[in-house]
């Protein structure tokens, strides 16, 4: 695995970023502590699969564990025939502006 420091990343950012590329593994240090690694992703990975894993590492997104049971597909959906939900949603738009 290459290290960088962060000094080194920012003057030589293409050159590791290629290397990653590559399919090499970076390791980013401050001050020679390990803060970060640059790894490639999976070549199957897709970008709904990549922003996924980002919003479940920022703690706004928890990944499934499972498969939702085949009657959940099943199910019909639900209607609105008053329209009370649409004129929540405008209502809430137009309290924002």
């Amino acid at each position: 695995m290459e290290k960088a420091s962060v000094s080194e990343l920012k003057a030589s950012a293409s050159e590791y970023l290629a290397r990653v590329k590559a399919g090499e593994e970076v390791l980013v240090t401050d001050r020679g502590r390990p803060i970060a690694k640059i790894i490639p992703l999976r070549r199957n990975e897709s970008d709904a699969e990549v922003k996924m894993a980002q919003l479940e590492v920022a703690g706004l997104a928890r990944m499934g564990k499972g498969r939702l049971p085949e009657e959940f597909w099943l199910a019909e959906s639900p209607t609105d025939k008053e329209g009370a939900v649409l004129a929540a949603l405008i209502s809430e738009r137009e309290d924002d502006r």
